[in-house]
């Protein structure tokens, strides 16, 4: 384990107590005390000012894609990629004790997870109360005292907040999960030969076919790209950021052939990070 990881007494996340980024980061760094944060921008100050040693930031979901906003906050966040986790989310109807499934008429959450929850929603006619947070909409179904009023959030919401589980599991898609990177103000790497993650960050140059020229030394150095995401910067239609992750240590020879050919195409290039592979990636499809 990163030494980063293993000495960390403090870890920021984004949401009220008993978010699904509270939970990951009890599962990804357990003896570690979790703080919560307003923002991603607050979570992120909160280790790069020293506050806590880490932050654990979902950067991606299976079925809604990126994380909105997180790759702008990255590359200027002044901190290192030092490990990933996958966290599998398993949505819970939450309400009062002495509520009932039955009595339940209206249902409070995050949009996403409100979209992940379909189903139930349709089946049960509920009126649907968009919130802030799906630990926050727990709170609020806690602070409101009303049994025919329920909340989807997780397991530890529920825990926090003294609610029951009305029904288990209530996301449409049981394959649901997501990635958090867990960051810190230290630069490590993990060590060459193990299975590893690499994430840059770069901008092509202004020349002709320039990204298909930068991608090539990673397919003639049999290097795999697991993700490329790009997107607009200041928002200009023409300077583009591209985040990647790569298999692979660029100590290792394939890896640094193929960074060094991407050097020659592009403006700025960044390595967010080099940890290692979570075991999660191994059961991927």
């Amino acid at each position: 384990m990163i030494n980063a990881i293993a000495n960390a007494k403090k870890v920021a996340f984004q949401g009220e107590p008993g978010a699904y980024a509270n939970l990951a980061a009890r599962e990804a760094i357990p003896h570690a005390q979790a703080i919560p944060k307003a923002s991603f921008e607050d979570a992120i100050a909160a280790a790069h000012d020293g506050e806590t040693d880490l932050v654990i930031i979902p950067v991606e979901n299976s079925l809604i894609g990126r994380i909105a906003d997180i790759h702008h906050l990255l590359p200027h966040s002044g901190l290192h990629i030092v490990g990933e986790h996958f966290l599998p989310i398993r949505h819970q109807l939450l309400g009062l004790q002495g509520a009932t499934l039955d009595g339940i008429t209206s249902v409070y959450s995050q949009a996403p997870a409100l979209a992940q929850c379909r189903g139930i929603i349709r089946a049960r006619k509920l009126i649907v109360h968009n919130w802030y947070d799906t630990a926050g909409a727990a709170k609020h179904i806690a602070e409101l005292g009303d049994p025919g009023a329920a909340a989807i959030a997780s397991t530890l919401a529920g825990e926090f907040y003294g609610l029951k589980v009305l029904k288990a599991d209530v996301e449409d898609e049981h394959h649901n999960m997501t990635r958090f990177l867990i960051m810190s103000r230290t630069a490590e790497r993990a060590a060459p030969g193990g299975k590893v993650v690499t994430s840059i960050v770069f901008q092509v140059r202004n020349v002709p076919a320039a990204l298909y020229k930068a991608m090539g030394g990673f397919a003639t150095n049999s290097v795999n790209m697991t993700k490329l995401e790009s997107y607009q910067l200041g928002g200009s239609f023409n300077a583009t950021q591209f985040y990647a992750d790569i298999q692979g240590h660029p100590d290792e020879a394939p890896v640094a052939r193929a960074l060094e050919e991407l050097g020659f195409f592009t403006s700025t290039l960044t390595i967010m990070g080099v940890y290692p592979a979570h075991p999660f990636r191994e059961d991927m499809p």
